[in-house]
């Protein structure tokens, strides 16, 4: 079965093939793949299965490997060596520079083009000038801290305050959402240090650094490159006492080097999507990337205005595929606000990239934050990312960009997932920007503007309780009730509420206070009631702006249960002992173990007037268990009954 690639192919010239040694293969479809959707557990983690499964995602020819016979055939060909892989795309990146070599390649009749991605290295190792670095690391004066607590948190966030504070994300650690679960990709040029710098001790002893992988130099060792990825990171992932706390500390982490930080080239694209494949496969929920793509060391590779929206950067389509597999994808809007480009950077325009720009701690959006290119609300959100606070060698420090910015909303978009796991990343996504302060009147510089946490939770609880009970907020049981009452109610205000027990004479018997948040499900109990007389009492809730009533009968004292069959076991007739509830007629039926009426009895009563029914003609009953059900107004109750031999 021949198997083909979802991906527009990509036209190449043969003057980069040239030039670079570095090359992309196409291929045309997949044929003679090992994978199939039958046995998908041999190409996807079982968590990439599971997120597929609780998203109703399908498996589709993208998700299939790519074909091993084409790779081998293309190895065969001459000195040429495989470096990775994309399904995605159904790519493979090589190195060659032979010429006779990459000739035979092409003239392969599964290989549509081959092109020259890079890279060429540069006489020194400075960052490119192309905006992908504006970055600079300033540590704060010694030695001052800023100690404040956020008010009614037990969290001290130290110098990383603000940019929690910023958007209520404490709202959620309060509530015990810290990313406990959550796995997330960090895409970056490196994480320097990472393995020996306290501010990742936490993370190090929890064994939350899932591993590592590097797509640049294909050594699997990220530890000793570019520290830009360690910056970002400590925005989500720091515990550091008297220094910083990162926005989802109890994540889970993929490092992935995909940027060669010295130089800019397509191949790094190439590298994106190669880690955000590993992304899905090995079973990440998210992506949080602080890359963007625009113009390149040889300018023959940059884009243009016109690549915007269509998905026709390499990294682009890369990222629409991972959130088509149902990854979260974030990532930094861009720092090119005040250049010529002015626009985001690409993967930045995909539709289900959540673009993120950078405000300061007064939420002014920051001149270098990137405009989104008209026609789509780009960026999507806006967070701190002026002096934003980032982890140093030895002490926090401060450093802008979106860069920060972006990793800093990932992880409290990670405690919001947590939060409500069953909801698909589109569902998490649109909760985000709802919650933003300018979701009724985006623009293209905030997008949807600043989130707030407490207000994405609570939307999307309330959403989640109008599933479960519909209008239905308040509850108390049982009906009839001898010794204690269950109350539950879902918060309508956030402050203080009042539950009563009320007799028929207006007098409160018992009484909670409880303080509750609106949307939060709550259970009060009132017990030792046994004593009380029988008859109609009233469970009250109240908030300063809302009251809710339910009735409830009580039982005499010298009843436990309202409905007694005694004997039981019997061998003939057996009496029915009955206080009713309310007055009006009471039914008993006598059923069978399969449920069929055996015999049935109904007569009027009168509430809190005991009566006593016999069953003579159970006498003649065979020998086994029966129900005798009792139905007096809306009370009722089913009881089992052993017929002996």
């Amino acid at each position: 079965m021949r198997i083909y690639c979802l991906w527009l192919c990509l036209v190449f010239s043969g003057v980069l093939q040239a030039q670079y040694p570095k090359l992309v293969i196409q291929f045309a479809n997949k044929g003679g793949t090992v994978g199939n959707f039958t046995n998908p557990s041999t190409y996807l983690s079982a968590r990439a299965i599971a997120r597929r499964t609780s998203q109703n995602i399908a498996l589709d020819s993208t998700d299939l490997p790519v074909s091993q016979q084409y790779i081998n055939t293309v190895l065969a060909q001459g000195p040429v060596t495989l470096l990775s892989r994309s399904k995605w795309l159904n790519q493979i990146l090589v190195q060659c520079t032979d010429a006779a070599t990459l000739q035979r390649i092409r003239q392969l009749p599964f290989v549509v083009s081959t092109r020259g991605l890079g890279f060429r290295p540069l006489p020194s190792t400075n960052y490119a000038v192309n905006g992908k670095r504006m970055e600079t690391f300033q540590a704060f004066p010694e030695p001052t801290v800023n100690s404040s607590r956020l008010q009614n948190t037990p969290y001290n966030y130290f110098n990383a305050t603000t940019q929690i504070s910023l958007h209520n994300g404490q709202f959620l650690h309060n509530k015990g959402f810290r990313g406990q679960g959550i796995w997330i990709a960090m895409l970056d040029g490196g994480f320097n240090q990472y393995r020996t710098i306290a501010a990742f001790d936490s993370v190090r002893q929890g064994g939350r650094i899932l591993g590592e992988r590097d797509f640049v130099d294909f050594d699997n060792s990220v530890n000793e490159d570019d520290p830009h990825g360690r910056h970002c990171l400590s925005t989500i992932a720091a515990n550091w006492p008297n220094q910083m706390v990162g926005t989802a500390p109890m994540a889970s982490f993929w490092l992935l080097r995909t940027e060669n930080a010295a130089t800019e080239y397509p191949i790094e694209e190439f590298n994106w999507v190669a880690g955000a494949e590993f992304a899905d496969s090995s079973g990440c929920d998210m992506i949080s990337s602080s890359l963007g793509y625009i113009d390149f060391d040889d300018a023959q590779f940059n884009y243009s205005y016109s690549n915007f929206y269509n998905n026709s950067a390499i990294s682009t389509k890369g990222a629409a595929a991972a959130a088509k597999k149902g990854l979260i994808v974030m990532n930094s809007a861009g720092n090119s606000g005040t250049s010529a480009w002015r626009y985001l950077g690409f993967p930045s325009d995909a539709d289900s990239v959540c673009a993120v720009a950078a405000c300061d701690a007064n939420r002014n959006i920051a001149g270098f934050s990137s405009w989104g290119w008209p026609g789509k609300v780009k960026p999507n959100v806006t967070a701190m990312g002026l002096n934003a606070t980032v982890a140093g060698n030895t002490a926090a420090g401060v450093s802008s960009g979106t860069s920060f910015s972006n990793p800093i909303m990932a992880g409290l978009v990670a405690c919001l997932w947590q939060a409500f796991p069953r909801l698909s990343n589109m569902q998490i996504l649109n909760a985000l920007y709802q919650s933003a302060d300018r979701f009724a009147n985006p623009d293209n510089r905030f997008g949807f503007g600043i989130p707030n946490m407490q207000t994405a939770y609570r939307n999307l609880k309330r959403a989640e309780n109008t599933s479960l009970y519909g209008s239905t907020w308040f509850w108390a049981a049982p009906n009839p009730f001898s010794d204690t009452v269950q109350v539950r109610f879902i918060g309508r205000v956030d402050g203080t509420v009042t539950v009563a027990l009320v007799n028929s004479s207006g007098t409160v018997v018992a009484t909670q206070n409880i303080t509750s948040e609106r949307e939060e499900m709550y259970t009060i109990r009132f017990t030792n009631l046994s004593s009380l007389p029988g008859g109609t009492y009233t469970v009250r809730y109240t908030d300063g702006t809302t009251t809710q009533t339910a009735n409830l009968q009580k039982l005499g004292p010298l009843f436990q249960d309202w409905l007694v069959a005694t004997p039981n076991p019997f061998s003939n007739a057996f009496t029915v002992f009955v206080q009713p509830v309310v007055t009006g007629t009471l039914s008993l039926r006598l059923l069978s173990a399969d449920g069929k009426v055996v015999a049935s009895k109904q007569q009027p009563v009168t509430q809190g007037t005991s009566v006593n029914i016999s069953f003579t003609e159970a006498a003649l009953l065979p020998a086994g268990v029966y129900w005798l059900q009792a139905i007096n107004g809306s009370a009722e109750k089913r009881i089992s009954i052993l017929k002996g031999k």
